[in-house]
Order: structure tokens, then C-alpha cells, then sequence
């Protein structure tokens, strides 16, 4: 019996991984359309789309609450979960302020970065993300990664890189370099890797 419940478990997994690829995928992809029919990023919107997924993620997570359930296990073929309400205090809101700063910061420059210029250029810097991590866990909180993860760091980057190569007309291969997705890449890679430290403080 106990094989039976993780061997279903283990598909569960497989099958959320399998759902959460094909929703990024088509997540970027309507978030590059949705980019361009508003302007692109001379156009003054890619913020506001920025901050009405987040306005949509926040709507849905309230709406999970009122009726008590998440439906989101159902993906794995397992039935949903139990979702009561949070009991939080005052000073569990406040504590958490910096956690929902990083998030929307993080969230906001990502959209921006993979909709202003070229979303292969954008996923080479966000793929930096675990560097920034690990410099900023190092730094900011005394946790720096062993030196096995520090060598994979590398690697991680190079793989993404190579797979977005462009080949040019002469048979050469290039990455497209755009200043404007590197900035904000990396403030997005900077504020996620913030977030991820004090989501793992606020849940420890």
C-alpha cells in the first residue's frame, strides 16, 4: 500500500512539472503578445501588465479561500487540497512586507525583461538567477552554497545560453545582446533571489 501511495506520488510530481513547462511556455508567449499589442516597451504598458497578473493572481488566491479548496492537485490526478484561511496576525502581515515587495519587484522587471526585446536574450539572464542567489545568500545571509552547487552554477547559465544561440546567414552562431533586457534581468534576478531568502525565513 505504501508502495501504491508513492508510486503515485512520484506521477503526481511528473504530471504537475509537465503542467507547469507547458503553462510557462504558453505563459511567456501570451505575455510577448500581449506585450507588442500594447506598444512593446515604448508603448507604456508592460508594467501595467505586469501588475494586473499580479491583481489576478491575488483575486484567484482569494477565491481559494472563500471556498476552502485548491484545486490544483487535481493536475496530478490527486484530489484537492484543503485550503482554510491564514490565521495571521498584525505583525505577521508587517513581517511579511518584504517578502511581497521582492515578489512584486522580482515579477514586474521578469515581465519586462521577457517582453521589451529578445525573450531568448531574456531567458540567458534570468537563467543567472541561482548566481545572484547564491551571491546574495552569501552576503546578506550567511548562507553560502557548497562548492559542488557553486561548479553546477556555471554550467546551468551556458546551457541556457547555448540553446538560444541564433545562427546568423553566414552559418555563425550569436546571442542577441540587448542592454535593456539585461537590466532589468538582473534587477528582476536580484529581487527574486531576495525573495526567495525571506520566503524561506518567513517559512522556517
Amino acid at each position: 500500500m505504501a508502495k501504491s501511495s508513492s508510486m503515485a506520488d512520484k506521477l503526481a510530481l511528473v504530471l504537475l512539472y509537465v503542467f507547469w513547462f507547458v503553462g510557462n511556455y504558453y505563459y511567456n508567449l501570451y505575455n510577448k503578445q500581449a506585450s507588442m499589442k500594447a506598444g512593446g516597451k515604448d508603448g507604456g504598458l508592460t508594467v501595467t501588465i505586469a501588475v494586473m497578473q499580479i491583481v489576478v493572481c491575488a483575486a484567484w488566491a482569494m477565491g481559494l479561500w472563500l471556498i476552502r479548496r485548491n484545486p490544483t492537485p487535481l493536475l496530478g490526478l490527486k484530489a484537492p487540497a484543503p485550503q482554510p484561511l491564514p490565521a495571521i496576525t498584525k505583525a505577521d502581515v508587517i513581517s511579511l512586507l518584504p517578502l511581497t515587495f521582492c515578489y512584486a519587484f522580482a515579477h514586474t522587471a521578469g515581465v519586462v525583461a521577457l517582453t521589451a526585446g529578445s525573450p531568448a536574450f531574456g531567458q540567458i539572464v534570468k537563467a543567472a538567477e541561482p548566481v545572484f542567489a547564491a551571491v546574495i545568500n552569501t552576503l546578506f545571509y550567511a548562507k553560502s552554497p557548497s562548492l559542488k552547487k557553486w561548479c553546477v552554477l556555471p554550467v546551468i547559465v551556458g546551457g541556457v545560453a547555448i540553446s538560444t544561440l541564433k545562427k546568423e546567414s553566414d552559418g555563425s552562431y550569436s546571442v542577441p545582446l540587448d542592454l535593456y533586457v539585461l537590466a532589468f534581468g538582473s534587477v528582476n534576478n536580484v529581487f527574486a533571489a531576495f525573495k526567495g531568502s525571506e520566503n524561506h525565513r518567513a517559512r522556517a
